[in-house]
C-alpha cells in the first residue's frame, strides 16, 4: 500500500509544477497595486517565516496526542504570534491600531473578500504591498492552505530582515 502512494504523490508534484514569478504575474487582480518586485517578494516571504517561526506552525487539524497538547501549543502561539493571518484577523488589528507591513495576495478572487484593506492601511499610514501569489503566502506563513492577506508585526528577533522590508515597501509608489 504504502509503494502505491508514493508513485501518486511524485506523479501528483509533477503535475502541478510551481510557476515562475512572471507566470504569476499573468494571475493577478487590477487592484493589485504597489506589486513588490521579486527581490522584495522573497524578502517579504522571509520575514513571514521568521514571524513565524517557533510561534505559530500552522495546521488546525486534530493532533495525534489529543486535545491537551494542541490547546498548550495555540496558548503559547498566542503570547508570541508576530504575524496576523486572514482578512477578519488583519482587519481586526488594523482597527485596533496595531502596526506593521501588510502583505496582499494579487491573485485573490473575488477582490470583493478584500478589497477594503488597503484602503484602511493608507488611512492609518500603514504600509503595504502586492505579492503575486496567494499560496506561496500561506506557505510563506506556515500554512497549506492559500492565505490572501497577512500582516507582519516588528520584532527584535527579525528587527534587521523588518526594517528592509520596511524601507522598501514604503518607498513603493501608492496607487492613484
Amino acid at each position: 500500500m504504502a509503494r502505491e502512494k508514493q508513485p501518486e504523490a511524485a506523479a501528483e508534484a509533477e503535475g502541478t509544477p510551481e510557476r515562475s514569478y512572471r507566470e504569476q504575474l499573468d494571475y493577478l487582480n487590477p487592484i493589485a497595486q504597489p506589486l513588490a518586485s521579486r527581490k522584495l517578494t522573497r524578502k517579504l516571504y522571509k520575514c513571514i517565516r521568521k514571524g513565524r517561526a517557533g510561534a505559530w506552525q500552522g495546521g488546525t487539524g486534530p493532533s495525534r496526542g489529543g486535545a491537551a497538547p494542541s490547546r498548550c501549543a495555540s496558548l503559547a502561539a498566542a503570547k508570541h504570534k508576530q504575524i496576523r493571518r486572514g482578512v477578519k484577523e488583519v482587519q481586526k488589528f488594523i482597527n485596533k491600531g496595531e502596526k506593521g507591513i501588510t502583505v496582499l495576495a494579487g491573485d485573490t478572487l473575488p477582490i470583493d473578500v478584500y478589497c477594503h484593506i488597503p484602503i484602511m492601511c493608507e488611512d492609518r499610514s500603514l504600509p503595504y504591498a502586492y505579492v503575486p501569489s496567494k499560496s506561496d503566502l500561506g506557505a510563506a506563513a506556515g500554512s497549506k492552505r492559500p492565505t490572501c492577506v497577512i500582516m507582519i508585526k516588528p520584532h527584535e528577533e527579525y528587527q534587521e530582515t523588518y526594517d528592509e522590508c520596511l524601507e522598501e515597501v514604503g518607498a513603493l509608489p501608492l496607487p492613484l
